[in-house]
């Protein structure tokens, strides 16, 4: 048994039984993979996919009681080579953060920019995606660290962390009547709002769930007109005068946004909570924890560990 074989397996199972691209994840060729899964089959005495001819087609019952076990091989693996690292290269190495846009845009880069002075070689690697996409790369060990605010917290292999608490607040034109009636001291409410056409954040997306509930309680039908995953796109088309929008107050800039006039919507809806979070099984390194307190200060490292213990932290 050895560890090629172990992702030969586990490749197969990510990557839909589809043994080319299992060949091109792994820079090797497809008869390799075949040859490295069915060794392995061998040597355990049972078959772990079901065939239709050549092609891997499933798991099979014993295939789905040892894929766990080949998922922690490797996990444990990969935690041992970090703390190799990690005593060997103490200031070197790599960290992987998986954010939604809204995150990487407008939360992340005072951090990225204080972690850099700091630790100048370790180099970062962002990649975004929906909540659960950022869920999923942590869970397949694609990321070190996961930052969103919805999703994150239902999945129970992640140790999810709380950051900050943030609010929504609504964009408009500079001539447009809400923009009057902020300027005069005229509180927002629902039922006006709901007169508008509105371009706000996708389902699942920066709190739009909070926005849903919100109308909903209220019995007042939205007439959602445009929905985007980030709040750069929603900007651009409220410019355009298609709509008002909805989005975390952090991505409104005064300066920034000169076309655009922002009202307090706090009232509104209900507060959201960004959470930062890893796998609990997953080996972090030093400079790891130093990033998680310089995203979020409250969460310095014995606070993080304290939780991966089990202590837990309340929202």
């Amino acid at each position: 048994m050895n560890f090629q074989q172990l992702r030969s397996v586990r490749e197969a199972q990510r990557r839909g039984f589809n043994l080319t691209e299992v060949a091109q994840a792994l820079h090797t060729s497809q008869p390799g993979v075949s040859r490295q899964i069915r060794e392995l089959e061998d040597e355990l005495g049972i078959d772990i996919f079901i065939r239709a001819g050549k092609r891997l087609t499933g798991l099979t019952e014993p295939g789905r009681n040892v894929m766990p076990i080949v998922e922690r091989l490797l996990r444990e693996a990969e935690n041992l080579r970090r703390a190799g690292e990690d005593f060997a290269r103490a200031d070197r190495g790599h960290l992987r953060i998986a954010a939604t846009h809204s995150q990487a845009r407008y939360a992340l880069p005072p951090a990225v920019r204080d972690f850099r002075n700091t630790h100048p070689d370790v180099s970062l690697q962002f990649q975004q995606g929906t909540p659960q996409q950022v869920a999923r790369l942590l869970i397949d060990g694609e990321a070190d660290i996961g930052i969103a605010t919805e999703a994150l917290a239902l999945h129970p292999e992640l140790l999810t962390l709380p950051c900050y608490r943030w609010t929504h607040t609504v964009l408009v034109p500079p001539d447009h009547p809400l923009a009057a009636e902020a300027a005069e001291g005229r509180p927002l409410t629902l039922e006006r709002l709901a007169e508008f056409p509105i371009i706000t954040y996708e389902t699942g997306y920066t709190g739009r769930s909070h926005i849903d509930e919100a109308f909903s309680r209220a019995g007042i039908d939205l007439n959602v007109v445009l929905v985007a995953m980030d709040a750069d796109v929603i900007k651009t088309y409220v410019e355009l005068g298609l709509g008002v929008g909805i989005v975390a107050a952090i991505a409104y800039d005064e300066e920034r946004d000169r076309l655009l006039r922002a009202i307090d919507a706090r009232h509104l809806f209900a507060d959201n909570l960004t959470r930062l979070a890893m796998r609990r099984d997953a080996y972090l390194r030093d400079y790891v924890y130093d990033f998680v307190e310089t995203f979020a200060p409250p969460l310095h490292r014995a606070i993080v560990e304290q939780a991966r213990l089990g202590s837990g932290l309340s929202d």
